[in-house]
């Protein structure tokens, strides 16, 4: 019995070393100095393949550069939209952090932690040039948007507002579906962020055009794992340091600056604390 006992207190102490291994995040990315980020490869311009090949965008400046601050190798994973709250919740985590344009909302945050606001954001609708005459025009239009995000919830709810009470928005898996969906006629018009709709828009120079005012504000947050404050404070610090020192606007101008490729006024400040 005595040796039954030993052995099921050692198996314990070798379970609760694993525990304390994985331990929370910023305790594992000290001591790997490896920072996992979540960041999409078909959000122009947030993370993107360009022509070279390379994967880019603001979201994968903002992780190197917080990285960077933090000490660690960056080491970026694919998310889409179906994947982006998924890969914080394991356990352990797939990653750490996930930069993928996501807006921060309530319901989000019930199942993991956020940021502050890292970048400030809007929904509109995107259509070909001169298609939309007034805005209730998209009331009867074929609309196009993303499964698994606000975007369609949103759009679904603005067309309804302008009269249709059945409106047809179709939720795509992922942008390049939806600009598709756009691009060959299958519906009208599409909704989602409006950076995201001017990066797909650039693709294609003077076809489309963003159409009325936002139907909603969109405020992006870094998706981190839930009940870690030693880790999302780690990461508030460096975003707000970031603004402070001028490297926040010098990412954001290289992407939506007025001699950018997409440019879109910076609309709000990054909350800093005493």
């Amino acid at each position: 019995m005595r040796v039954l006992k030993i052995a099921a207190m050692a198996a314990l102490l070798v379970m609760a070393a694993s525990v304390a291994f994985a331990g929370p995040t910023y305790d594992r990315v000290m001591s790997t100095k490896v920072l996992k980020a979540g960041i999409s490869n078909q959000g122009i311009p947030f993370g993107f393949i360009d022509e070279k090949n390379d994967w880019v965008g603001f979201d994968v400046d903002m992780a190197t550069e917080i990285a960077k601050r933090l000490g660690a190798k960056l080491e970026k994973v694919v998310v889409n939209n179906n994947t982006r709250i998924s890969f914080v919740q394991t356990n352990p985590p797939k990653v750490d952090m996930v930069l993928s344009n996501m807006t921060h909302k309530r319901v989000r945050d019930e199942k993991i932690d956020f940021s502050i606001t890292y970048f400030f954001d809007g929904q509109k609708f995107l259509a070909k040039k001169g298609a939309v005459k007034d805005v209730k025009d998209l009331a009867n239009m074929k609309i196009g948007s993303m499964q698994g995000t606000t975007s369609i919830v949103n759009a679904t709810a603005y067309l309804k507002s302008l009269g249709n009470a059945n409106p047809k928005v179709t939720g795509y898996d992922g942008e390049v579906a939806m600009f598709e969906a756009l691009n060959s006629g299958r519906v009208q018009a599409i909704s989602t962020d409006s950076t995201i709709l001017l990066g797909y828009a650039a693709k294609v120079p003077g076809k489309y055009e963003l159409v009325g005012e936002f139907i909603s504000d969109e405020p992006y947050g870094i998706g981190l794992p839930q009940d870690d404050s030693a880790w999302r404070d780690a990461i508030n610090f460096t975003l707000q340091d970031m603004w402070k020192d001028g490297t926040y606007m010098t990412i954001y101008n290289k992407w939506f600056g007025p001699k950018s490729a997409y440019p879109f006024p910076m609309t709000s400040k990054i909350e800093l604390w005493p």
